[in-house]
C-alpha cells in the first residue's frame, strides 16, 4: 500500500470579471424589457411581473461580490443574458480541456513533475461539454501524458469526489501520479434571468497532482477520505442528449440550474456537518487539532453555520478562508481554491480538513496533513 500525498495544485482563472453592480444593471435592464413585452398579460394577472435585483441582496443573500467568467458580453445582453460562446472544429482542442490544460500545467510545476510522469487523469466537473469522447482523453492527448483517463461528475463535490477516487488508486498501485482537474463553466448552464439565481455562479479550472509519497515528499498527505450521496431534487439540472426526443424543444426552464434554496439550506447543513464530524472522529481528529477548513464555496453563511458546528466555535477568519466574494460559486473547484489559495502558510504537522457539497446531496471530505 502506497501513502498519496497532494504535491501540487493550479488554478484557471478567465480574466472577465462581473461585478454585482454590472450584474444587476444588465439584469434590471432585462427585467424592464420582459415586462413591457408582457404588459397586457400581466395587466390581465395571466402573468406576474418581474422584479428587481440589487447589489445589496446578492452579498445578503450569498457573499458574493464578483464573479470570473469565459465571456462577459453576451451575459450582460439584456437581449441575451446568456455568455456567446463560438463553436470549435471537432479538431480544435474543446474549452473544458483549453482551461484544463492550463491549470494542470501550473499543478504540474508546483509539484516539479512532468507532463509524462502523470498516468491517471480524472476530469471532474458539474457538466461536461459533450458526452463523448471523454474530456478527459482529450486533456492527455493534449498534456502527453500516458495511462489513462475518464470524465465523471458528482456535481458540486465532483472535485473531492474526484481525490478520493485518485487517492484510493494510489494507495492500491494502479496509478503512480493522478491529476484531478475541475474545469468549470458554470456561467453556461446558470439561468441568468432568474432573480433567485442570476448571481450565483462563475468559471474557473482548478487542478490537484496526486501521487505516491516518498522520502523527501512534499505537500499534503491524504490521510483518509469520506464521500457520501442520498438522493434529491432540491437541485437540478435536466438538459441532456435526450432533449431532443422531448414534445417540447423552446426555452424550458428546467434545462439550466434549479434550486429550492430554503430546502437545500434546511437539509444540506445538518446532512455536511454530521458527515465532518463523523469523519473527523473515525480518524481521531478533534476540532482543536484542525488548522484550517477548506469549504465548498456556495453560500457564506451556510459556510460559516458549517464551520462553527465543526470547531464549536465562530471560525477565525484564517481557519476558514472564503474566495466566494472573489469567484462566486465555482461548482466543484471552489473549495480546491481555496486550498490552493490559503495553504502555504500552515506547517509540518498542521491538519486540515477539504469539504465539498452540493446537487445529489453529494458531500465529499478530505483529511490532510502537511508534510
Amino acid at each position: 500500500m502506497h501513502t498519496p500525498i497532494i504535491t501540487g495544485t493550479g488554478v484557471f482563472t478567465p480574466e472577465n470579471v462581473i461585478t454585482n453592480d454590472e450584474l444587476v444593471k444588465a439584469f434590471n435592464a432585462y427585467v424592464d424589457l420582459w415586462n413591457t413585452e408582457n404588459a397586457e398579460a400581466i395587466e390581465a394577472g395571466e402573468l406576474t411581473a418581474k422584479t428587481y435585483s440589487s447589489a445589496e441582496f446578492i452579498v445578503a443573500a450569498s457573499g458574493i461580490e464578483q464573479r470570473h467568467v469565459i465571456d462577459k458580453d453576451g451575459i450582460l445582453d439584456p437581449a441575451r443574458m446568456c455568455p456567446r460562446l463560438d463553436a470549435r472544429p471537432d479538431d480544435a482542442p474543446s474549452l473544458m480541456a483549453e482551461m484544463a490544460v492550463d491549470a494542470i500545467r501550473t499543478a504540474l510545476a508546483q509539484a516539479g513533475r512532468e507532463a509524462h510522469e502523470v498516468d491517471l487523469i480524472l476530469c471532474a466537473a458539474s457538466n461536461h461539454e459533450r458526452a463523448y469522447p471523454a474530456i478527459a482523453v482529450e486533456i492527455q492527448q493534449l498534456l502527453g501524458a500516458s495511462g489513462f483517463a475518464y470524465d465523471m461528475n458528482v456535481a458540486c463535490s465532483s472535485a473531492t469526489f474526484g481525490l478520493q477516487s485518485a487517492a484510493d488508486m494510489i494507495r492500491a498501485g494502479s496509478a503512480r501520479c493522478a491529476v484531478v482537474v475541475s474545469p468549470e463553466i458554470c456561467s453556461a448552464h446558470l439561468e441568468w434571468r432568474d432573480r433567485d439565481c442570476h448571481f450565483i455562479f462563475g468559471d474557473v479550472a482548478t487542478a490537484m497532482v496526486i501521487e505516491r509519497e516518498t522520502a523527501g515528499s512534499t505537500g499534503f498527505r491524504v490521510r483518509s477520505t469520506r464521500a457520501a450521496t442520498t438522493f434529491s431534487n432540491n437541485i437540478r439540472n435536466n438538459a441532456g442528449f435526450l432533449r431532443r426526443a422531448h414534445d417540447q424543444m423552446d426555452d424550458r426552464r428546467d434545462m439550466q440550474f434549479m434550486q429550492e434554496g430554503r430546502k437545500v439550506f434546511k437539509e444540506v447543513l445538518p446532512l455536511v456537518s454530521t458527515h465532518i464530524a463523523d469523519h473527523m472522529a473515525a480518524d481521531g481528529i478533534g476540532a482543536g487539532d484542525l488548522k484550517r477548513l477548506w469549504l465548498h464555496q456556495a453560500n457564506k453563511t451556510m459556510n460559516d453555520y458549517i464551520g462553527k458546528k465543526v470547531l464549536g466555535r465562530t471560525p477565525e477568519p484564517q481557519e476558514q478562508p472564503n474566495i466566494l466574494q472573489d469567484y462566486a460559486n465555482t461548482s466543484s473547484a471552489g473549495s480546491i481554491i481555496a486550498f490552493s489559495k490559503y495553504s502555504d502558510d500552515l506547517e509540518q504537522g498542521d491538519i486540515g480538513l477539504l469539504c465539498s457539497f452540493g446537487a445529489g446531496y453529494s458531500v465529499g471530505s478530505a483529511i490532510l496533513e502537511k508534510v
